[in-house]
């Protein structure tokens, strides 16, 4: 009988730099240990796989595409603590550079290409009016929360 493959789950709340970072080590991580891994974006964390990196108006209402304006994109994540106006992420990403410990989109492109799966919220993106046409196209599918749950069954979730 074959082992079963390892799984982990990981639910990408958060918009902040330094937890994104954290999610997609994991999730690199895990993938490079042939884990099958699942990310799950939701709410903030929609802003890190919108297909526009900078602060765009996207979906529709006035609200939402000025809140997806405030966002700012992948290009413009905050730190969680100590952004000082988005000059932290900056020295944060060159601290890293010069360390030669990958970034966030270094972490990101080695997730696509390991394998790692990507899901949108569907609750989330209602609310912010965002459609599958608005995230990388690395995105499988805009799910609801029963599709995640089926999804993540038998293996470990973090959120992250």
């Amino acid at each position: 009988m074959a082992d079963k493959k390892k799984k982990l789950s990981i639910i990408v709340f958060s918009g902040d730099y330094d937890k994104a970072f954290a999610a997609f080590t994991i999730a690199s991580g895990a993938a490079a240990l042939d884990y099958e891994v699942n990310l799950f974006f939701t709410f903030f964390g929609l802003d890190i796989i919108k297909r526009k990196r900078g602060r765009h108006f996207l979906g529709k209402g006035f609200r939402a595409r000025f809140f997806n304006f405030l966002l700012g994109g992948r290009n413009n994540l905050p730190l969680s603590r100590l952004n000082f106006a988005g000059l932290s992420p900056l020295l944060l990403g060159n601290l890293a550079k010069k360390r030669n410990v990958a970034g966030v989109d270094e972490l990101i492109d080695a997730s696509i290409k390991l394998g790692v799966n990507f899901y949108a919220c569907e609750t989330a993106g209602v609310i912010l009016a965002l459609q599958k046409d608005d995230f990388i196209p690395e995105v499988k599918k805009v799910i609801g929360i029963g599709s995640f749950l089926e999804l993540q069954e038998g293996g470990t979730t973090l959120f992250i």
